[in-house]
């Protein structure tokens, strides 16, 4: 590790919190640990997350992480309960990374389909920064970090409901931004392209097949 990781931009056991699938969220995991930040993250893929939480540490990194369905607003509570436990209270970054996308025209959506998709991207975040909020704001230096998209900006086609949950979270930024600069709180989002994951292969391939001029 550099001169310029190790001093610079040390994070000094920071206490860190957020939520790992894969390509994005594991790259977060693996850098802000890196970075000396004590990390505790999540999956719903419980062997897929043990044996990330293993290479990590085989690496020397300070992570650890339980199974969790961050749609499930009493899974969300408990997880939070475990980071106030595990950090004496205090936290100093969140970031919101679950998310999920089907890709269906619109007229073709079902209500099961946009409570899966806003629980997933929307909601969860927006109920995981509430209850960060104290532990934050005890911190003096919180911040928070939404994974958005640049779905959340640009019309995309295949995705009008992951689109709208993105936009959401943009919005939502802004206002917590606002709202929670008086205790020290930082809000930001980021508006990635696409991230290649097998998932994302797949869903190129299906949107693909049934817009073949994209």
């Amino acid at each position: 590790m550099s001169d310029c990781r190790d001093q610079r931009w040390s994070l000094n056991d920071s206490p860190c919190h957020r939520w790992y699938q894969r390509g994005i969220g594991y790259a977060l995991v693996k850098e802000l640990a890196a970075f000396g930040a004590m990390v505790h993250t999540c999956s719903r893929n419980e062997a897929e997350l043990n044996q990330r939480v293993q290479e990590w540490k085989s690496m020397g990194l300070k992570v650890s992480g339980p199974v969790c369905v961050l749609k499930v607003r009493a899974q969300q509570e408990k997880l939070m309960e475990t980071v106030s436990s595990l950090f004496d209270g205090k936290l100093n970054i969140l970031v919101n990374n679950a998310g999920t996308s089907i890709p269906k025209e619109a007229t073709e959506f079902t209500m099961e389909d946009f409570s899966t998709i806003m629980a997933t991207n929307f909601e969860s975040a927006y109920h995981l920064s509430q209850l960060a909020h104290p532990l934050l704001k005890a911190s003096g230096n919180g911040n928070i970090i939404f994974i958005s998209s640049v779905a959340g900006v640009i019309a995309l086609p295949m995705c009008s409901i992951y689109a709208s949950s993105k936009g959401a979270m943009n919005e939502l930024t802004k206002n917590l931004a606002c709202e929670w600069a008086k205790d020290k709180i930082r809000v930001n989002s980021v508006a990635p392209w696409i991230i290649r994951t097998p998932l994302i292969d797949n869903l190129v391939v299906y949107t693909h097949s049934l817009h073949p001029f994209l």
